[in-house]
């Protein structure tokens, strides 16, 4: 005869039990992949998201890969409007009617961005901050704008430089001769010219991305000054001054984020990156 296992009619009753001190024990605090900073633009900023994935696509588009189709950046490039985005013509009508219209501002710079025009979308954004110093969502809107900035920047100093080793500079023309090694035994000038031209696009390219990072950790410092309890913060500005090569500022909201929320599960992952960091030479912004 078959025994009745009487522990299976505890085995759901225990489940929900751990299953439920489990989310008692959750920190309020969002892990490290919770906060990074392409998922908080799906929440926080969906249009500068969808801009990022159409830039950030047009390395391919560079080197012919998957050309010739109807992509997302057609259909961004009408002008907003028909999904719900203003046109940047209407919304700097708007601005110019009355230049302190907080939102005015804030729809030129969502417009702008839809368009892929995030310069302008920044100095938008930068209008809006000033109009509201004391709006965080603004704030952590030209954070999140700077760092697009940076990211653009950099993918283009990196098409560069991939540009360079494609065209093969310094081999010379079809014909010209080699060494064994590879290096040509006469002076190719125009590929030394167009060398020094594209090394010093670069330089400048790493520079802007520079300076757009630490614009987005200048933001995130005014936030935390906002909301210095908030760990969310604290753990936003670590990763975008360790992105900006800001090693002291980094460890210090890294530290923060931790005092807030100890037992967040993304604690030992910070853990980790503060210790990488503390054996790094300390650089500020």
């Amino acid at each position: 005869m078959a025994r009745f296992d009487k522990s299976s009619t505890k085995r759901p009753q225990q489940d929900a039990a751990v299953a439920a001190s489990r989310r008692a024990k959750k920190s309020t605090a969002p892990s490290i992949e919770d906060t990074m900073f392409f998922p908080r633009l799906r929440r926080h900023a969906k249009w500068m998201f969808v801009f990022l994935a159409v830039a950030l696509g047009g390395g391919f588009v560079l080197f012919g890969v998957g050309a010739g189709g109807t992509g997302v950046g057609d259909i961004l490039r009408g002008g907003g409007g028909s999904s719900g985005v203003p046109s940047i013509s209407s919304a700097q009508k708007k601005t110019e009617e009355n230049p302190k219209d907080v939102e005015a501002w804030r729809a030129l710079s969502t417009a702008l961005q839809t368009n892929g025009r995030t310069d302008e979308a920044i100095a938008a954004q930068k209008r809006v901050v000033v109009l509201a110093p004391k709006d965080a969502d603004a704030l952590r809107e030209l954070a999140g704008l700077y760092l697009a900035q940076s990211s653009l920047k950099q993918q283009e100093a990196q098409q560069a430089q991939i540009r360079i080793a494609f065209q093969g500079v310094g081999q010379g023309f079809p014909g010209l001769l080699i060494t064994a090694q590879g290096q040509p035994l006469l002076d190719d000038r125009i590929s030394s010219v167009v060398n020094a031209q594209d090394q010093a696009r670069i330089q400048t390219l790493v520079v802007a991305a520079q300076a757009a990072s630490g614009q987005a950790v200048d933001a995130y410092k005014r936030i935390v000054a906002l909301q210095p309890g908030d760990p969310n913060i604290q753990l936003e500005l670590a990763q975008a001054a360790q992105q900006a090569g800001d090693t002291e500022t980094a460890i210090a909201a890294y530290t923060a984020f931790l005092k807030l929320a100890p037992d967040d599960p993304s604690a030992s992952i910070v853990k980790q990156q503060l210790q990488q960091l503390k054996q790094t030479p300390a650089t500020s912004g």
